[in-house]
């Protein structure tokens, strides 16, 4: 019989009642993973594997257009969303007992339903249970059994795609009789451990975790952690809001012309990043798929395709998005997108830069400075240039708002950001969003600001050669800016350790195309100290502290670290760009910890990594010496040699100044450096090669650095006495001897007098007798011959 009004009721009363249970904690809703179907473009053979994929929203829209010819069609799509979830996922899994709970509640709030007829007993014909009778269906009331059959893992439907698809069962003991094969499955995953019962974290900002560093990335970590990842939901791209206005299609390709013909300060036209990407878009994960470079958009301005200028805005816009994507983050030519994507924010503001030609010292950012070259407000530097940050949020003369809307984004408070460097575009400043508000000043009355708290790179900071970094490690410094939204590059996300290791952010905080950070540490520029986060809730803007919907996340099987990193400038990976980072003395200590003689922190001075020297033979002429910054490579457990360089500042930027080298201990400088002349002598950027742990270990090493020892000369037991030689004297008498010789026409090549003999003449007189013999050639002689021979004279 049809469906009855008063059934269509009780039927949108139970599945009410489905959406009301939540985990053990409280922390999660259980039908939120059944809420929407499989997506088969990830999953492709879940839709192999499942003959009726069912959903809750959807029976709710079947039941809404009145889709059923009666009430038990719409209980066996309930039943087959729960059975599905059931005959694909191992029975120990977290979704197989959430299923199981909910089948339960389906069936007693059916049979609580008077108007409702009475539920079958048999699972429905359609059911996977009943056409592949593989396996036994455990009962609705009963939990799930722990025998895990051999099956392949099914994703788990997250808000509108899979959340994760989970590991496949350890092997079963051969006592117990395998569960039969599914027939025509795809190749499953690689076997791992089954997964510990794991809740969803969804609350707040916790307390870190004790974090061991030690814990090593292997091979099964990287499956984790992509295997959730490609079950996550994916951004759809920009949202209508935010566009730029009053484009006419005359400045749209005058724009589009500004663009290519742009020159950086060098003279060099960097539009050729743009121009080099194919046409076809192929980028795994973006939020579109058709064709689109910049000679297609320049086309459609000029026979003035675009109806609006919404149309243009977001065709620049997805095109910067496509080369953000297809270039690595900090290479020239990341930095060249960025570049042009904040000239042409600049372009369609309503406050165009003059020109052209379009020149900025800054690269067209708001700020005179970024990261590392920093001033407080309150300082002037020579030329009276104010300061750029504050060390706290300030109120005045702004009306505070909710977000702010900028092409196709729509940033709030605690979102996580990507702006404009003017130091060096190609690491955009990473940035947390504290406050949005519009100006109430008289010359930018209404424009929408945002107020946000810096994040520093490695790079940005200073610190000792053997620190090691998690990848994509970045620390909370005290610096808080105001930027105009035009300088928003993009969003982004950052997670806090004790959170990262455990999963990835839940949408709409992150999706598996933004760029992912990971912090674990503040950083104070002015001492140089990173300070171990304890509270990650001092970190976060105060509207977001402690909030049950701030960042929650998609669990991973087990805690999975990032990869440990060494230093960049150890690495090479720093010598792209000016960083106003390098090698030098820092302090590391926990949060809270006092200071000896009071203040907050125990000093904890690492060991000073500069140049320094060790005589290793008291009595001998040889020493030893070990190189830290600006020196020889190092045999240290990253193999890493370190490198000291030197950066000269931009024209608006202060001077930085590496710290002072540690001199040695007997008063003599014997590093390399030095021997070569000293910094100044070999130039503002020195790039030394790292030295290979295989060349280093058959080397000997400093005993407590373990820092590779060399000498200036090969080692000797004695001193060597020089031979017998004649005396300048003698020489001279040679000389004058040959000279003699020549003026008497004799060759002095073949006879030469040498010494008087008294000899008896044929009259016995004695007289003096001239002895001769055939000398060798003086060393000036020899040379001179050798340049003739050789045509060098």
């Amino acid at each position: 019989m049809p469906v009855t009004a008063a059934q269509k009721d009780e039927i949108q009363q139970v599945i009410d009642a489905l959406l009301k249970p939540t985990a053990s904690r409280g922390k999660r809703r259980l039908a939120d993973m059944f809420l929407e179907l499989v997506d088969r473009e990830h999953w492709p053979e879940y839709y192999e594997v499942i003959p009726q994929p069912r959903c809750i929203n959807g029976v709710k829209d079947s039941l809404g257009k009145n889709k059923y010819k009666n009430a038990l069609q719409a209980y066996e799509d309930l039943t087959l969303v729960f059975l599905n979830a059931l005959y694909y996922n191992e029975e120990s899994s977290q979704i197989a007992k959430d299923a199981t709970t909910l089948r339960t509640i389906l069936d007693e709030q059916w049979k609580l339903s008077p108007n409702l007829p009475h539920p079958p007993s048999s699972p429905p014909a359609s059911s996977a249970q009943m056409t592949k009778n593989t396996r036994t269906l455990p009962a609705a009331s009963a939990p799930a059994p722990t025998p895990a059959p051999a099956s392949k893992p099914q994703p788990i439907a997250g808000p509108s795609t899979p959340l994760r698809a989970q590991s496949k069962p350890k092997p079963q003991p051969q006592s117990r009789a395998p569960a039969p094969a599914l027939a025509a499955l795809p190749p499953s995953s690689p076997e791992r451990h089954s997964s510990p019962d794991i809740d969803v974290d969804i609350g707040g900002t916790p307390e870190p975790e004790v974090i061991s560093h030690e814990t090593a990335r292997d091979g099964e970590s990287d499956a984790i952690v992509k295997q959730l990842e490609r079950g996550l939901p994916r951004w759809e791209g920009f949202a209508d809001v935010g566009w730029a206005s009053g484009v006419t299609t005359e400045r749209a390709l005058g724009i589009v012309t500004a663009i290519k013909e742009f020159q950086d300060a060098s003279g060099t036209r960097i539009s050729t990043s743009l121009e080099a990407l194919p046409e076809e878009t192929t980028i795994p994960d973006l939020s579109f798929s058709f064709s689109l470079s910049l000679a297609m958009i320049e086309t459609k301005a000029r026979d003035q395709v675009y109806e609006s200028s919404e149309a243009f805005d977001k065709d620049m816009s997805n095109l910067f998005l496509k080369a953000r994507r297809s270039y690595e983050p900090a290479s020239d030519a990341y930095g060249h997108v960025l570049h042009l994507q904040r000239l042409y924010h600049a372009l369609t503001s309503p406050t165009p830069p003059s020109g052209p030609p379009y020149t900025s010292p800054i690269h067209f950012a708001s700020l005179r400075a970024g990261p590392g070259n920093v001033k407080p407000l309150h300082t002037i530097d020579a030329e009276g240039v104010p300061g750029v940050t504050s060390f706290r949020v300030s109120n005045r003369e702004r009306t505070f708002v909710e977000s702010v809307q900028f092409k196709g984004w729509t940033v709030k408070v605690a979102d996580w950001l990507h702006l404009s460097n003017p130091d060096d575009p190609g690491r955009p400043i990473i940035a947390q969003v504290f406050k949005c508000w519009l100006s109430e000043e008289p010359s930018k009355k209404g424009q929408p600001w945002i107020t946000v708290s810096w994040y520093y790179r490695p790079e940005q900071t200073f610190h000792p050669a053997n620190r090691q970094f998690w990848d994509k490690e970045v620390f909370k410094t005290s610096h808080f800016a105001e930027h105009p939204i035009e300088d928003i590059i993009e969003k982004i996300a950052c997670q806090f350790t004790a959170r990262h290791i455990r999963g990835r952010p839940r949408p709409p905080f992150w999706y598996p195309s933004w760029p992912l950070y990971v912090c674990d540490s503040r950083y104070n520029d002015r001492e140089r100290i990173f300070v171990k986060i304890k509270n990650w809730n001092s970190c976060v803007p105060e509207e977001v502290r402690k909030s049950e919907e701030f960042m929650p996340i998609y669990p991973f099987e087990r805690s999975v670290f990032p990869y440990r990193l060494p230093s960049p400038f150890v690495s090479g990976a720093a010598v792209s760009g000016k960083v106003p980072g390098g090698i030098g003395n820092t302090l590391e200590r926990a949060e809270g910890e006092k200071l000896e003689g009071g203040g907050v922190g125990r000093k904890r001075p690492k060991r000073n990594v500069t140049t320094r020297s060790e005589q290793t033979d008291k009595t001998g002429p040889s020493r030893g010496v070990y190189v830290g910054a600006g020196g020889v490579a190092t045999a240290q457990a990253t193999a890493a040699a370190v490198v000291q360089q030197q950066y000269a500042p931009g024209p608006s930027q202060p001077q930085y100044q590496a710290p002072p080298v540690q001199q040695p201990r007997d008063g003599a400088d014997r590093s390399l450096v030095t021997a070569l002349g000293g910094m100044a002598a070999l130039g503002n950027n020195v790039n030394l090669e790292k030295l290979p742990l295989e060349t280093a270990k058959h080397f000997d090493r400093d005993p407590e650095t373990n820092e590779v020892l060399w000498f200036a000369t090969p080692p000797i037991d004695m001193a060597h006495q020089p031979g017998p030689r004649h005396s300048l004297a003698y020489l001279h008498h040679l000389a004058k001897k040959r000279k003699l010789a020549k003026d008497r026409a004799i060759p002095a090549a073949t006879t030469m007098d040498v010494d008087d003999v008294d000899t008896e003449s044929n009259d016995g007189r004695r007289r003096k007798a001239k002895t001769t013999h055939t000398p060798g050639r003086t060393v000036t002689e020899t040379v001179n011959a050798l340049l003739v021979e050789f045509g060098l004279e």
